[in-house]
């Protein structure tokens, strides 16, 4: 990411506004959260805040023990990147922003089954190419009712159904997470 520097002033209540093309460009929203931190030199550091990312290996163990029951891939996002990834190659997937269709998705909030001969599939990173997967099950984490991420299941299966476990499984997954990361 290319350096960027932009003045501004504190106001009287200590506020900094972002800069619009800023905000934009690190995909930040209203009411997303910012950390706040220094450097060595005294530098303000600000960073959008993930609260998933903070459950890293319990994200990582829960999605491979939900890979190792169903088989089919598994993948869990926060808003921005994917963040684990069981039963393909990580390089794949892992650390890429994920695309428009599957934040609007996650903006929807409610679980989704695509391919199965109804919607096809979505891409679900940016610079991904549709490859091969014939069904995907999206259920977004909420946590606090605010949206913080999704469990994806895939499946590269010729004409794969999920059956109503399996969603009920993404589901089960996508509620469980938000739980352990309100408490």
């Amino acid at each position: 990411m290319k350096a960027t520097g932009i003045v501004r002033r504190i106001d009287e209540l200590g506020r900094i506004v972002v800069p619009k093309d800023l905000r934009r460009m690190l995909r930040l929203r209203e009411k997303d959260p910012i950390e706040i931190f220094t450097d060595r030199e005294g530098g303000v550091i600000l960073k959008k805040y993930s609260p998933i990312k903070g459950l890293n290996n319990f994200v990582n163990e829960y999605s491979a023990s939900l890979q190792q029951t169903i088989g089919n891939v598994i993948l869990i996002c926060d808003r921005d990147n994917i963040i684990s990834v069981n039963g393909v190659t990580h390089k794949k997937f892992l650390d890429k922003k994920v695309s428009a269709d599957l934040e609007k998705v996650m903006e929807n909030r409610k679980s989704l089954a695509l391919g199965e001969g109804m919607k096809k599939t979505i891409i679900l990173f940016e610079d991904e190419e549709l490859d091969g997967y014939s069904a995907q099950i999206i259920s977004p984490i909420l946590a606090e009712g605010d949206v913080v991420g999704a469990v994806i299941i895939n499946s590269e299966e010729k004409d794969k159904k999920f059956s109503k476990m399996e969603f009920k499984l993404a589901e089960t997954a996508a509620l469980f997470l938000g739980k352990q990361i309100e408490i």
